[in-house]
């Protein structure tokens, strides 16, 4: 059985940082991207950010130059560093991991349960 779970999310005001770490557990053989994704009421689910386990990283024009992508191997975490938060950064921030549980499995996406992140004054 694999977990995904995410944290780090609260209220910020705007102008403000966060950090955003999401680990896996469990059953896991090797992770190859993961990634970070958000939503907000009504609206579907949008491209944040995603990491190759090389490192090879890519975000949303939305939040180039604000946030930044990174990994641990050995910790099966990803991170996401928000810089600069403006008010329509706010949103439900899901994590996934694409990973396979064994040798002869392939690769699966799984997804954490979501942590808010809140940009007001």
């Amino acid at each position: 059985q694999v977990q995904i779970v995410e944290s780090g999310g609260g209220l910020v005001q705007p102008g403000g940082s966060l950090r955003l770490s999401c680990a896996a557990s469990g059953t896991i053989f090797s992770i190859y991207t993961m990634g970070w994704f958000r939503q907000v009421p009504e609206k579907q689910r949008e491209w944040v950010a995603q990491i190759t386990r090389s490192g090879i990283t890519d975000s949303a024009d939305s939040v180039k130059g604000r946030f930044a992508i990174s990994r641990d191997n050995a910790k099966n975490t990803v991170y996401l560093e928000m810089n600069s938060l403006k008010p329509e950064d706010t949103a439900v921030y899901y994590c996934k991991a694409v990973l396979s549980v064994g040798r002869f499995f392939g690769p699966v996406a799984y997804w954490g349960q979501g942590t808010q992140v809140t940009v007001s004054s």
